[in-house]
């Protein structure tokens, strides 16, 4: 038989090959079927991510899920294009809040332009009177007690990123409704515990570089001149041995805007205007800043230049301009490479300036005292893993013996066991490509999936075998297509009813539900017909 006429002949079982072989390479292949290391670099050791490369959720590797609602409002404003930064500054004007707590957006989607404060303390009624002073006209009812859409989105993203960025496995972010049409903010990160992950989330992460220097009367003035977006990259987090200090190499934006500015250009002419480049060389006494407390001492003699980094309104680090800095900034090359190290006390604060940096910070905040807080020991988490390791064996056994005692013949139930098992084999191997996090609610999909699998495959036995003689390949067809349509309809039925828990935010059912959704597709376009064909070739003369 040549090649192409096999192919015609048995491409329902090569496609099972296929689907099973790259489902075991994801699963035990260093990688999988991506790049990524299946080694994790944490902060004092080497992580291994074990035999295979499946991740693992809360319910069975341990760690600390937090939920909570962003904090904010949100109003649809009727303003020209054009407006959105004299809206935004007269919010931040009238209101008394920081530059980050307002924004003013246009969505494309539906045309429209929204405004929105992140402020706990304001409320609907200072926000209408705000925006009316900006000469919108809106009243406290138009208020929305909820941010946008997008909003949320960004803040999803930055939650992702920072779990990313900290070099965390399996962790997971999503928005979940509740009843009253709130969203909260969920955070699932596995190994971490409730006060390490809260103070991942209460970090907005805000980060500033603040020039602190006498002013034209002589009395000290800040000034930001850098903020996180004027950033073109950062560096990990690092430690000068000669010096003793930690840092996070940065460099700045010295991409041109439209009036011939840059982020470096601007900065490095601050510097040199605000006198760092000159008398202040060297002029931060280090006592200023206490790094135990995180004071920061306004109360002194001396005339101070100092350069604050600030991470959400709190000074984390004060130093001085180094002399090198200082020449390169004067002589003005400075701009043409705009490399600086921002230090910080500790490899902790290095960390998390790094993570802060690379993330950026959150669009909102988030309203920590109503967050709903779930966490689980990696003790018991392993337990669980072990249980359902034991379960699945356990089940997959039963099944099979149950198969064997009712046909008692070798040539249905071997195929109809293994192919089960190709379809477990499969889901596991999608799951270990996408980087799905397994949970509990996981395992019982997959268990779900041998059940209604092995229903599926006894349909077809049964309709093959029951009406007498199948030696026909003729009378197989016919009889295999009658039961595929049974198992079709069943199917359809299947996904019908789990969608809309699939779909919505329905916490542990969702998992379940996917699971049990891949594997009816998997079971229908794959390893039902490829049984068949085997099946076929069993029974009938050929």
């Amino acid at each position: 038989m040549n090649p192409i006429a096999f192919v015609k002949e048995y491409w329902r079982i090569l496609l099972l090959v296929v689907f099973v072989s790259a489902a075991l390479v994801a699963l035990f292949v260093p990688g999988g079927v991506t790049d990524d290391d299946t080694v994790v670099e944490g902060e004092n050791e080497t992580i291994d991510a074990g035999p295979t490369n499946l991740e693992y959720g809360l319910g069975l590797d341990g760690g600390t899920r937090i939920s909570a609602p962003p904090v904010g409002m949100s109003a649809d404003i009727d303003i020209e294009s054009g407006q959105e930064r004299e809206v935004e500054t007269t919010l931040r004007d009238e209101l008394g809040i920081d530059a980050a707590d307002a924004v003013v957006r246009y969505h494309e989607d539906d045309d429209r332009f929204t405004a929105e404060v992140f402020a706990e303390e304001v409320t609907a009624a200072e926000f209408a009177a705000a925006l009316q002073e900006a000469g919108v006209d809106v009243e406290e009812g138009d208020v929305d007690d909820e941010v946008t859409q997008q909003t949320r989105d960004e803040i999803i993203q930055t939650i992702e990123l920072r779990i990313n960025e900290a070099g965390l496995s399996g962790g997971t972010v999503y928005q979940e409704a509740t009843v009253g049409d709130g969203y909260y903010i969920v955070t699932e990160v596995p190994g971490m515990s409730p006060g390490e992950l809260r103070e991942l989330l209460t970090e907005r992460g805000d980060v500033q570089i603040v020039a602190y220097y006498p002013g034209e009367n002589g009395t000290q003035t800040n000034e930001t001149v850098l903020r996180s977006e004027d950033f073109a990259s950062v560096g990990s987090a690092s430690y000068n041995d000669r010096q003793g200090y930690h840092y996070v190499p940065v460099t700045v934006d010295d991409s041109e805007a439209n009036d011939g500015s840059s982020p470096a250009a601007d900065y490095q002419a601050a510097m040199n205007e605000y006198g760092f480049t000159g008398e202040g060389i060297g002029q931060c006494n280090p006592n200023i800043h206490d790094r135990e407390t995180g004071e920061f001492d306004t109360d002194h003699d001396a005339q101070q230049w100092c350069l604050l980094t600030v991470v959400d309104d709190e000074v984390v680090d004060a130093h001085s301009m180094s002399p090198d800095l200082a020449d390169s900034m004067a002589s003005g090359d400075w701009e043409n490479d705009p490399v600086f190290q921002m230090i910080v006390p500790s490899q902790q604060d290095a960390n998390t300036l790094a993570v802060n940096l690379q993330s950026g910070a959150l669009t909102a905040p988030l309203d920590l005292e109503q967050e709903q807080t779930f966490s689980l020991e990696p003790a018991l988490a392993d337990q669980f893993k072990t249980y359902s390791l034991l379960i699945g064996v356990l089940s997959v056994l039963t099944v099979s013996g149950t198969v064997y005692l009712r046909y008692s013949d070798r040539r249905v139930a071997a195929p109809m066991i293994l192919t089960a098992l190709a379809e477990v084999v499969i889901l596991l191997g999608f799951a270990a490509a996408i980087r799905m996090p397994l949970d509990l609610s996981h395992v019982a999909g997959f268990i779900a999936v041998v059940g209604t699998g092995v229903d599926d495959l006894i349909i077809i036995a049964d309709e093959v075998m029951d009406e007498g003689d199948v030696s026909s390949r003729r009378v197989f067809e016919s009889r295999f297509r009658k039961a595929f349509w049974v198992i079709g309809a069943a199917a359809a039925t299947t996904i019908i009813a789990l969608s809309p828990l699939a779909v919505l935010s329905l916490g542990d059912l969702r998992g379940f539900a996917i699971i049990t959704i891949l594997g009816v597709l998997v079971g229908v376009l794959i390893t039902r017909p490829a049984y068949g064909d085997i099946l076929q070739r069993l029974l009938t003369d050929r």
